[in-house]
């Protein structure tokens, strides 16, 4: 059950971001099933053939029933949103327990970039990886709506925002989402003149293509480079 006054629980402010920016790893497709389609008719119907003989579309599409169905969306531009909503990260993220998927990005490349330079060399560090290039994917989204605005929040907020703990962040997660809130906006944790956006609901996005090939350079220990790929010929 939603709470019709969550602003009255959170600050609130209107986000136009126009555009937003992710990045994700090369790995996940850059067009799924849900830009493929036009209606969840049409979803249910290519997903229904398509699932039958191809184990990667089941994959793919991941757990459809953490969306409802009103916000479920097709078509161009809604395959990144719909997937990183409907895959969970069973280690949780900063508003998340890993119960439920999150759609996050940053008001700017730069920010975006910093976010997830920081948490690859976590991972990379984590599982002993040998000096190596990281291929991840830029993507560019619109990003519109009311959500909860945690900048410049007050000290009792700070532990939200903890460079390493999640606990207290994943809290609010969840009670922001229960609310029917539709998304968080809040200061970058890696990046001091950033803002970012955790969006738990479509409503917040449309939109979102694929802009630029980035190369992680990890060097064993950090990742110390980012390069951008441009085709040459």
């Amino acid at each position: 059950m939603t709470d019709p006054q969550w602003q009255d629980r959170w600050r609130a402010c209107p986000l136009a971001w126009t555009p937003a920016y992710r990045v994700i790893p090369t790995r996940f497709p850059a067009v799924n099933l849900f830009d493929r389609v036009a209606s969840s008719e049409d979803f249910e119907a290519l997903y229904a053939l398509e699932a039958m003989t191809n184990d990667r579309v089941r994959t793919e599409v991941g757990d459809l029933d953490l969306v409802p169905r009103e916000e479920r969306r097709f078509g161009p531009g809604y395959g990144p949103i719909m997937a990183a909503l409907t895959h969970l990260n069973p280690q949780g993220s900063r508003f998340s327990d890993g119960t439920y998927g999150v759609f996050y990005c940053a008001r700017s490349r730069e920010t975006a970039i910093a976010e997830t330079r920081y948490h690859s060399g976590l991972f990379l560090a984590a599982t002993q990886e040998p000096p190596m290039r990281q291929q991840m994917r830029l993507y560019t989204v619109l990003a519109q709506g009311e959500v909860v605005d945690l900048r410049g929040a007050e000290p009792a907020d700070s532990s939200v925002l903890s460079p390493n703990d999640y606990a207290p962040g994943q809290t609010l997660g969840r009670a922001v989402r229960e609310a029917g809130a539709p998304g968080i906006m809040y200061p970058s944790v890696r990046d001091a003149a950033g803002e970012c956006l955790a969006a738990f609901k479509t409503t917040l996005l449309r939109d979102c293509h694929h802009s630029a090939y980035l190369e992680y350079n990890w060097n064993g220990s950090a990742v110390d480079m980012v390069f951008e790929l441009n085709q040459v010929g």
